[in-house]
């Protein structure tokens, strides 16, 4: 009896290979898709990328703890200073894409791409925007022992002192620096920028006398203004800040069109899986939109915003154009 064979089909080596290939392609794919669906398995870290103190620092903290709560995992805080918020920043741009390692940026990402001709990470590309979380002006403070007490008599001052007033930053390109550079421009005067790896060691200097001036930021400065420990003389928005309503701006004090604000966003690694996100932008909301959350940040003179993720992404285009204005305009570089 003939026996009936059936032909089977030869594959060749490359063939084989690419079949293999698209195999493992097709279950590590939908193991993300699973992972991301599971999502958060583990506990989640906010890179804050200052010292502790600071309002980045606060802002963190803040939504970290409640979003502990909401989410089910443990958020935890990770100060990462250094290299003006660049290795804290380059740190999340390379961590894996799978939303567990997250960066609350601000000015600086901004500002940097701006300063540096080469960074390691590039903000628009290599992050995946969650969420502007809030805004908050900076306030100027003085040492009580500068002999001073409206921005008119600080600017009379720095004229008759040319070098010799210094102002604090929480690091080159940070909020405070750009009030700080805003300031010396519009002022006419020459102050010496002094910068620092953070809000909170800012304020530590201030405090002691070690530095003249600091455009701090809210969380950090307002609690020692309060106790008297510092003299603060304006704040940096547009309108006055309602946690601190006796204040003026800058605008209001000495120098019409005056304007600088910090802002604080959530970021992940480019390539984290859009559900990843999505999860993570609610959430975050939700919190942020808690009446406790707003209270706690308004008595900071923080106020909450809670943008979609496409919002933070065109914001952090404009600031690029916005910064690189006042770069080019005051004459700034790396120190």
């Amino acid at each position: 009896m003939a026996r009936l064979r059936l032909a089977m089909p030869r594959f060749s080596r490359l063939e084989y290979t690419l079949a293999v290939i698209a195999g493992v392609m097709v279950h590590a794919g939908t193991a993300a898709i699973a992972n991301a669906q599971n999502y958060p398995a583990r506990p989640i870290r906010f890179i804050a990328p200052y010292v502790p103190g600071g309002g980045v620092d606060f802002v963190a903290r803040v939504v970290a703890v409640k979003l502990s709560e909401t989410i089910g995992q443990q958020v935890i805080v990770e100060n990462r200073p250094g290299g003006g918020t660049n290795i804290g920043s380059e740190l999340v741009a390379r961590a894996a894409p799978d939303g567990y390692t997250l960066l609350v940026g601000g000015v600086p990402n901004t500002v940097n791409a701006v300063f540096f001709k080469k960074l390691p990470y590039d903000v628009v590309k290599d992050f995946a925007p969650i969420s502007q979380m809030t805004t908050a002006p900076n306030i100027l403070a003085l040492h009580p022992s500068l002999p001073v007490r409206s921005v008119k008599d600080l600017i009379a001052l720095a004229k008759s002192r040319r070098g010799e007033l210094t102002f604090a930053s929480a690091g080159i390109g940070s909020s405070n620096h750009l009030s700080g550079e805003l300031f010396r421009v519009m002022a006419g005067i020459d102050i010496v920028h002094v910068p620092y790896k953070g809000g909170g060691a800012a304020v530590t200097d201030l405090l002691a006398g070690q530095v003249s001036m600091y455009f701090g930021t809210m969380p950090s400065t307002v609690p020692h203004v309060r106790a008297g420990r510092l003299r603060a003389l304006a704040v940096t928005s547009l309108q006055r800040s309602r946690a601190t309503p006796d204040i003026p701006t800058m605008a209001e004090a000495a120098l019409p069109g005056f304007e600088n604000s910090a802002w604080h966003g959530l970021l992940a690694p480019a390539g984290t899986p859009s559900v990843v996100i999505e999860k993570l932008h609610t959430e975050v909301v939700r919190v942020l939109r808690m009446p406790e959350t707003i209270e706690r940040m308004a008595a900071q003179g923080v106020d909450v915003i809670g943008g979609s993720p496409a919002e933070l992404a065109a914001f952090i285009k404009r600031d690029l154009v916005k910064y690189d204005k006042l770069v080019k305009s005051a004459g700034l570089r790396i120190e």
